[in-house]
């Protein structure tokens, strides 16, 4: 059942709309920025259209994302598809600007080396990523230490050649909006793993991994966290978890862990899923953890079904923040309010990407439009509210 609160979202989707060329389609082709609000509110993928947004929370935006449709390779008769990334960044937003910059360069010469697309390709793309921020961390260390303890979750949704690949390295989630054909109803289905120390398979992954540390997770004001420091398992950065030459000065003591390590306590391989793009695949949502904190799966499947696809990732982030705010027994119009660092102790930075899909286009080997690339969040400003 959808939520009452979730109702005032939907309800006025279910009203006609103009979705024409001559609708409102949000102005500028890379999106727009209003206060903490970005949005790109409807564009063309290879495979359909998009809706991106984001909201910010932190003093610094530490969520990054883009969306690369087009050439998947550098080679002219390469594989044609849609990429799309979710970098939630955590100690800061370097790790996260770092992949958004890096990841899908690796992404395509690797694809252009082994003459297509693959989960190894993609796996090789994550750690080729996470070597060289490695490496720039070493670099800086003696100037800036603090940049051995940012890191960031990494979200990667691909369609290409008819088949989808998901990647996740965190606690970002993509979830399926499916046609169940007997019902005709829409079902959620979630596609990413979640490395996250409040799930029992992690910790149990965790205790594998490491059989000779009792202390591998650890349970603190009654949230498990690795080595007693952080949620996560799986990241690109947070070298002081990697490698023990940075779990020492110059490093706040706050990030150091007591005992000596020699195989890394975080991993940055993700987890892949490969399946084929069927016609009852409808759209998937891809998000930071910050919009699955207040939305199930299926409240947001909801609101992109009932919604006209233009503005819909605003809908399901103005859908979050509504719960947010009903959590804390306050108004959305007071919650709008407040502005970034103070915002974070109500919701997280949430990015939201809705990639629409058409099977009929994405059955297609080649794209005749020009490449697309967007990066999301540039132009937040963080000085107004939203």
């Amino acid at each position: 059942m959808i939520s009452t609160t979730l109702m005032k979202i939907v309800a006025p989707c279910w009203k006609p709309s103009v979705t024409g060329e001559n609708a409102s389609r949000s102005g500028d082709a890379s999106g727009r920025a209003d206060g903490l609000l970005w949005h790109k509110d409807i564009g063309r993928h290879v495979g359909g259209e998009f809706s991106m947004a984001v909201i910010q929370a932190n003093n610094l935006l530490e969520d990054y994302s883009q969306l690369e449709s087009g050439p998947m390779s550098s080679l002219e008769f390469g594989p044609q598809g849609t990429f799309v990334g979710i970098y939630d960044g955590h100690g800061g937003p370097e790790a996260a600007q770092f992949v958004n910059d890096r990841l899908f360069g690796h992404l395509k010469k690797l694809t252009s080396e082994n003459r297509g697309m693959s989960a190894d390709v993609i796996t090789k793309a994550f750690l080729a990523t996470e070597a060289e921020f490695l490496s720039l961390v070493k670099k800086q260390w003696l100037s800036k230490p603090q940049i051995a303890s940012v890191g960031s979750c990494c979200l990667v949704g691909i369609i290409c050649g008819g088949l989808l690949y998901i990647a996740n390295a965190g606690d970002s989630r993509v979830v399926l909006g499916r046609v169940e054909k007997v019902v005709k109803v829409v079902k959620a289905v979630q596609l990413s793993t979640e490395h996250n120390a409040s799930f029992e398979s992690v910790r149990d992954e965790l205790r594998t991994l490491h059989p000779d540390d009792p202390q591998i997770v650890v349970l603190k004001h009654k949230v498990w966290r690795v080595k007693g420091v952080i949620q996560v398992s799986r990241s690109i950065g947070d070298a002081y978890l990697k490698k023990a030459e940075f779990n020492k000065e110059p490093l706040l003591p706050k990030f150091r862990v007591p005992e000596p390590f020699n195989e890394p306590i975080l991993r940055a391989e993700p987890t892949i899923l490969v399946q084929k793009v069927y016609p009852e695949d409808r759209f998937l949502i891809f998000a930071s953890d910050g919009l699955w904190e207040h939305l199930s799966n299926q409240e947001a499947v909801d609101v992109v079904h009932n919604c006209p696809r233009n503005g819909v990732a605003r809908k399901l982030i103005k859908a979050a923040l509504r719960e947010a705010a009903k959590k804390r027994e306050m108004r959305y119009s007071d919650l709008k309010k407040i502005d970034r660092g103070v915002r974070r102790h109500f919701h997280d930075d949430i990015t939201v990407v809705v990639l629409f899909l058409d099977s009929h286009l994405i059955s297609r080997s080649f794209w005749q439009g020009p490449p697309i690339s967007i990066r999301a969040g540039c132009g937040i400003t963080g000085n107004g509210h939203s």
